[in-house]
């Protein structure tokens, strides 16, 4: 049986006594748990990322699975648990805060206000654009890592992650859109799951450049 000790000694050994204090220490939320929301909380659970907060208000569904960190016996639960049960199994030490709920204009403030740093995981836009609002207007002092494009079949090296100001930054290619038909596949999404989750990280680690 593999002590806590033994755990993080093995992270510190990878990341650097003062890096992997900076992720112990740290807090970050993740709203929206599909294909992006579940392969970032599951890059930063094996960082030893302090505590997640997840949020979302839906359940697995046999469509997920090609894309998203979920099993096929977690089909029908809700993800805030599914995804829970899945990171313990990853780092039984990490701290776990889950809502299953519906983010909106008035429960978002109070959910996210314990985060060092938000990581929005939407699929529409308008939702997007809601939690960007909330933040940069309730929390200028935050960092909000968010994303655009990860459709379709072409270059996961379009995928990059661009700095809009000095605490919002954007992952994706910027172009492609699920609505017009070109479909998920899982690689191209979980490759802008790793940006985002590389992203917070470096700020975390106080460096801003993507």
């Amino acid at each position: 049986m593999v002590t806590k000790e033994e755990f993080y000694q093995a992270l510190t050994n990878r990341h650097g006594i003062e890096n992997q204090k900076k992720f112990d220490d740290a807090t970050v939320a993740i709203c929206g748990l599909g294909g992006l929301g579940s392969n970032i909380a599951i890059c930063l659970a094996r960082v030893g990322i302090g505590k997640l907060i997840l949020i979302d208000f839906d359940t697995v569904d046999v469509t997920n699975l090609h894309r998203q960190q979920y099993k096929f016996n977690q089909v029908g639960t809700p993800k805030t648990d599914a995804l829970k049960e899945n990171l313990l199994e990853i780092n039984p030490f990490i701290k776990i805060e889950t809502h299953l709920v519906k983010l909106t204009e008035e429960n978002t403030p109070s959910l996210i206000k314990d985060a060092d740093v938000i990581c929005e995981a939407f699929d529409k836009p308008e939702c997007k654009a809601m939690l960007a609002d909330i933040v940069f207007t309730n929390y200028p002092d935050k960092y909000l890592v968010s994303s655009s494009g990860m459709a379709g079949f072409g270059s996961a090296n379009e995928i990059v992650t661009k700095k809009i100001t000095s605490r919002f930054f954007i992952s994706g290619d910027g172009v492609s859109d699920v609505n017009s038909g070109i479909g998920l596949i899982s690689s191209r999404v979980m490759a802008c799951a790793a940006h985002e989750a590389h992203m917070a990280l470096r700020i975390l680690m106080g460096e801003t450049q993507p």
